[in-house]
């Protein structure tokens, strides 16, 4: 930074996603928008409102209710030196974009053996809790870390989201970034406009413990963070692991806190078969066995579709049963 003083404001997450986005098209010109509504109506959740205006059209562009194109468009851009920021108005309708972020996106680097690279970000809104219909409450985090080549992001925070948007947006290949819906506006933190980035691929260890480690990402630390107070109150020490890159995960700090803590419970919202907790839980088996007092616990949604607006929250799990699956852990290895 140039030493200038920055505003620091205090911000939902979805305008600190808002502020991100305006924070890089002013310092790089090659970063452009595109996708359905973006423009004129500001995008479905308000993300993208104002910068129609201040950076026009060339910039800020409408596309067609066509998820496919936007994903083709957004490829194309990015091979002619420019560096799109595409948004999927839910995560339910990224399945038409698979096509084009596999078999292209994800493999530009490696088909070219290294000489071209393919600078874009996918955004869309991920996860249930908003009273939404079908289609608009899937949580495809694991779906996308499952291809390789991609780059997957799930923010926790409004602070979160404005320092690892940058970082997305300035990454050489392709970034999925999927944003907690329920939690859009649901807290707020005060957020310098200072421009600087937070790591990718680095896990962020929220809370230090010694007795338990609780791992998750995305919306999903909203009800471990309450879960983390509530043992506290028993006098249970927990450490509290924010994942933030599923993809590239990085599992030496996961593996370090549970070789301090010897427990740990992980908790997503997607449905519990091939979820992400099953990859984390199959690394601690591989490196971190002879670490652990008792088997590591999943806390998940179920392996059903997403039920609509009456029963949604009996799908997502609430802090009651990250609670039960913690007491199971200490049922087998007690304190002391």
């Amino acid at each position: 930074m140039d030493g200038t003083k920055t505003e620091v404001a205090n911000l939902a997450l979805i305008e600190a996603i808002n502020l991100a986005l305006r924070s890089e098209m002013r310092r790089d010109p090659d970063v452009v928008m595109l996708g359905e509504d973006i423009g004129r109506n500001g995008g479905v959740f308000r993300a993208t409102v104002g910068l129609l205006d201040e950076f026009g059209p060339d910039r800020v562009i409408d596309t067609p209710l066509a998820e496919t194109l936007i994903a083709a468009m957004a490829i194309g851009l990015s091979t002619q030196g420019l560096k799109p920021v595409a948004e999927i108005q839910f995560s339910g309708f990224m399945y038409p974009c698979v096509d084009q972020v596999v078999n292209h996106a994800s493999r530009y680097r490696n088909r070219t053996r290294g000489r071209l690279s393919c600078p874009m970000v996918i955004r869309a809104p991920n996860g249930g809790g908003i009273h939404a219909p079908e289609h608009h409450s899937e949580s495809l985090e694991t779906t996308f870390a499952h291809m390789p080549g991609l780059r997957v992001v799930c923010p926790s925070s409004p602070s979160r989201a404005y320092g690892l948007l940058l970082a997305a947006m300035r990454d050489p290949d392709p970034v999925i970034f999927l944003e907690p819906t329920r939690i859009y506006r649901l807290f707020k933190q005060s957020i310098e406009d200072n421009g600087e980035a937070l790591p990718l691929d680095e896990c962020f260890i929220e809370r230090d413990g010694t007795d338990i480690t609780l791992v998750s990402w995305g919306a999903m630390m909203h009800e471990t963070r309450l879960a983390a107070d509530a043992l506290a109150e028993e006098g249970i020490s927990a450490e509290v692991v924010d994942i933030a890159t599923l993809k590239p995960l990085d599992m030496g700090t996961i593996l370090e806190s549970v070789s301090k803590t010897g427990r740990c419970v992980i908790i997503q919202e997607s449905p519990r078969a091939g979820g992400w907790a099953s990859e984390i839980a199959a690394n601690l088996a591989e490196h971190g066995l002879l670490t652990l007092f008792a088997p590591v616990m999943r806390v998940s949604g179920y392996d059903t579709i997403m039920p609509l607006a009456r029963r949604e929250r009996a799908y997502i799990p609430d802090m009651q049963r990250i609670l039960v699956e913690v007491r199971k852990v200490f049922e087998v290895a007690p304190l002391g």
